[in-house]
């Protein structure tokens, strides 16, 4: 059992104003992992007043970016060098399944190595050519750090969700209090020792585990200067109307709903194959999975009848069993929330081809919910509508392309999804006719490079690349006599 009884505060870690252990649980088994300090308000005060003086008064903002860059490759390496223990204290705590938490780690590689190739080629400072050359003075454009950025991160990928808000917060000078769920408390603390170690001056970044009263206040600091968000919708909006009376810059990383259209000439086994991964990794708890499949009505009973070969076929259990493809729910209110939606889909009217809201057999004393597919679902019921955040697939017919793009797009989310076709030219005129902020074909993995974010409720701003790099900092511009 692993017990940290301190908060990583501005570099240090230091005792928290009040004692208030949380013990983490196993969801496979309700096993004790261990327990870690929560922040409360005190302690925002203290991480926020570490951050403001150290974007105030020290050295980071005004530290060349090429150095700044030197301290998130070191971190980079610590991290790869730690992969399968970060791999497996996620595994432990959120119930994600092995193979899901060891893949994540050269995908955290990919992350950090796209933003750093953005802040390489980064315009900090330009100058600008004239747009009339009669002009007798010069424009030069500075990109300069926002200030105190409040980082609030989910428990469904803890380390992937960091990673996108810290990196580019930092290269670009930034100063961070990030706020961490407390399920993931065990494995955020490991990676406050990797920034630590990674040597990032005093005051730069605080990590702290707290609730969600405690989130309210951090994003409601007077002294906060920008907030980046990634979580429900519902959350997200409540995030901007502080935002908003505040007039504080915000980023929001919302909810999907996404649809993975199957065209009429794809290569079924192919698509099944992809959307194993791309409809239930992380035990269906991520917002980009691609939960509603369409099909075309010639194909809908060859489709419905090849999910339900591939999700039976599904091993649920340990998450650290390497036969395990999907495990437990991350707490018992989600395991619950999950077999709701299941039996919702039934009272709605929805034919359940597979799964159902019982509990697999032997895995009664975790937080598992039996993966499930809906076939026969229209696109007004709650189970196509709404983020379930587990492993529950609907399958709507469409008549046609048309109506494959109008079923796609009547949604309030916009966050990803994903075209199947023989004819990459075809999934691609699909692509660009969807609504949403990242589209993949054929189960290409998705990038690093692009800018990622959603559309309508899916959040405002993105992340990834040079534009999630833009996204911290602030435009300056300065004119001068020549």
């Amino acid at each position: 059992m692993i017990v940290r009884d301190k908060l990583y505060i501005g570099g240090e870690w230091v005792a928290p104003s009040a004692p208030n252990l949380l013990e983490i649980r196993s969801p496979h088994d309700q096993s004790v992992l261990g327990a870690v300090a929560q922040a409360n308000d005190a302690d925002v005060d203290a991480a926020v007043a570490a951050a403001r003086a150290a974007f105030d008064d020290g050295p980071w903002p005004r530290t060349d970016p090429a150095q700044r860059q030197a301290v998130v490759r070191r971190l980079n390496a610590l991290r790869e060098a730690r992969a399968d223990e970060i791999a497996a204290i996620i595994s432990a705590e959120n119930g994600s399944a092995g193979w899901f938490t060891k893949l994540g780690q050269p995908f955290l590689t990919r992350q950090v190595n796209a933003y750093l190739a953005a802040a390489e080629g980064f315009g900090w400072e330009e100058v600008v050519e004239p747009s009339d050359p009669s002009v007798a003075f010069d424009t030069i454009v500075r990109r300069e750090p926002i200030g105190v950025v409040a980082a609030v991160i989910p428990w469904n990928s803890p380390f992937s969700a960091a990673t996108a808000k810290l990196t580019p917060a930092l290269l670009a000078g930034n100063t961070v209090v990030l706020k961490v769920s407390p399920e993931n408390s065990l494995s955020m603390t490991l990676l406050a020792d990797l920034w630590h170690e990674a040597g990032l001056p005093a005051g730069v970044l605080s990590i702290l585990p707290a609730d969600r009263d405690t989130s309210e206040y951090l994003v409601s600091h007077p002294q906060v200067d920008k907030i980046a968000f990634t979580g429900s919708t519902r959350a997200g909006r409540r995030i901007a109307s502080i935002a908003g009376a505040q007039l504080k810059r915000v980023s929001l990383e919302l909810g999907g709903k996404s649809a993975a259209i199957i065209l009429d000439d794809a290569d079924l086994a192919a698509a099944i194959s992809g959307l194993r991964f791309g409809a239930l990794a992380n035990n269906g708890e991520a917002c980009i999975l691609q939960t509603r499949i369409l099909a075309p009505r010639g194909r809908y009973d060859e489709v419905v009848a090849a999910l339900k070969d591939m999700v039976e076929s599904l091993k649920v259990g340990d998450p650290a069993d390497p036969d395990t493809f999907v495990g437990p729910m991350i707490r018992r209110d989600q395991q619950e929330r999950v077999r709701d939606y299941i039996r919702t889909g039934v009272q709605e009217g929805a034919r359940l081809v597979s799964g159902g809201p019982q509990v697999p057999p032997g895995l009664e004393s975790g937080n598992y919910v039996t993966p499930t597919l809906f076939a026969d679902v229209h696109n007004g019921m709650r189970i196509a509508r709404e983020e379930i955040f587990g492993p529950v697939l609907v399958v709507i017919p469409y008549d046609d392309e048309d109506d494959a793009v109008r079923i796609a797009n009547d949604s309030e989310y916009g966050l990803s999804g994903g075209i199947w076709s023989a004819s990459t030219e075809r999934a691609l005129d699909v692509a660009r006719r969807l609504r949403t902020g990242t589209v993949t074909l054929n189960g290409s993995p998705m990038s690093f490079d692009g800018p990622f974010g959603g559309y309508k409720a899916s959040g405002i701003g993105r992340e990834y690349g040079v534009v999630g790099l833009t996204g911290y900092v602030e435009h300056k511009t300065v004119t001068r006599r020549r």
